[in-house]
């Protein structure tokens, strides 16, 4: 199946050799995002409320830019560098999503990409 690569500008740029989603079919895989601000590529100020803001907003850029929504996500990865901020994103989530909710893991990792303390990834279904 021919795979479509997406990409905005609404979103941060590809930091490395990867792309910011690629479509194959009507799944779309959305690459990892972190609280970068697109324009100026650095982390967005404010604690970890802000980031995670950031995190859904860049998501979000990214599945409209794909044709989507982010009521279109199948499944939803959050990697934490603290599980006690996993409360927030809960929080933070409802003002993204309505139910039902996408299917979701949280990890609780040691480190992230220029220190971020969140990012996620999701899997992204068009067309129902």
């Amino acid at each position: 199946m021919p795979r479509e690569i997406i990409r905005t500008d609404q979103a941060p740029r590809a930091i490395g050799t990867y792309s910011q989603a690629v479509k194959t079919g009507t799944t779309v895989y959305l690459s990892g995002q972190i609280p970068l601000v697109p324009e100026t590529m650095e982390m967005v100020a404010g604690g970890i409320e802000a980031q995670i803001r950031r995190v859904f907003d860049n998501l979000q850029a990214v599945a409209r830019a794909a044709g989507g929504e982010l009521a279109d996500v199948a499944k939803l990865n959050v990697y934490l560098t603290d599980l006690g901020h996993f409360p927030v994103v809960n929080r933070v989530m409802a003002d993204y999503f309505t139910e039902p909710y996408p299917a979701r893991a949280a990890v609780g990792v040691a480190a992230l990409p220029r220190d971020a303390q969140v990012e996620m990834d999701a899997v992204m279904e068009l067309g129902n």
